[in-house]
């Protein structure tokens, strides 16, 4: 899959620290991509891999925050996997963030065990169940592999004991949960609404693989913006500023 010729655009996160190429026309990233990257455990050395990196979004503020850790990212957009390849050249990641143009679920195959944390950001929804979207954007909104597949190829690449970590729809929460009872343990679940007071519309999950099943834990919900709309609350902001999630 590719978009050939696709016109891009060089923008930044972590107020100008972080630099991506990014489609003009198709999925931007944006608050859920820093929101993943924020949830993700700080190592000092290891490897972590990222099922459909997308341009970057999250990876690259990552590696940013973890200079000592190995990234891999994989992409099935043979376009989009080349504006991420630009994006780590231009923050001068070097060998230490690799880029494959491959699916995923294959790809995982040979590297049972090896990785230190796995992450994604799935596409939020099933064949048929939206209207078709913009230009650019079907990859990242529509699933090509079902979400229990995504989360099957994350625990078979993860380290036993290793989180795996996801942020998805809060509506898709229970399908998460079912694949992640099976075959992991210390489930963290943390809701994120946009409003005190309103529904989630987002989910962080964490767990760590084998370990044996436990009580789930659900903590209190992260608000993102104050109740007029107006601002980010302080949480949002560290989030946006390149701040790790403590939870």
């Amino acid at each position: 899959m590719s978009l050939p010729h696709a016109e891009t655009s060089e923008d930044t996160v972590y107020q100008g620290r972080v630099r991506l190429v990014q489609p003009v026309k198709g999925f931007r990233a944006g608050f859920d991509s820093l929101l993943l990257s924020a949830a993700l455990p700080v190592l000092e050395k290891g490897e972590m891999l990222e099922l459909g990196c997308g341009c970057g979004g999250a990876l690259l503020p990552a590696a940013y925050r973890m200079p000592g850790v190995s990234f891999t990212g994989l992409e099935v957009s043979r376009s989009v996997s080349d504006m991420s390849r630009k994006g780590a050249a231009l923050n001068g990641f070097g060998p230490r963030v690799t880029i494959e143009n491959t699916e995923a679920s294959e790809w995982v195959k040979s590297h049972e065990n090896r990785f230190d944390a796995v992450f994604a950001n799935p596409p939020y929804f099933e064949p048929g169940k939206i209207s078709e979207p913009g230009e650019g954007k079907a990859s990242a909104y529509i699933e090509t592999l079902s979400l229990e597949g995504w989360i099957k190829a994350m625990l078979h690449a993860a380290k036993p004991r290793a989180p795996v970590i996801l942020v998805h729809r809060a509506a898709e929460l229970a399908r998460l949960l079912a694949q992640l009872d099976r075959q992991a343990g210390e489930i963290t679940v943390l809701p994120v609404a946009s409003k005190a007071g309103e529904p989630a519309r987002r989910v962080l999950v964490r767990a760590r693989k084998g370990l044996k099943r436990g009580p789930l834990t659900l903590l209190p919900p992260l608000i993102t913006h104050t109740d007029d709309g107006s601002a980010r609350t302080p949480a949002a902001q560290a989030i946006v500023e390149g701040i790790p999630l403590a939870w």
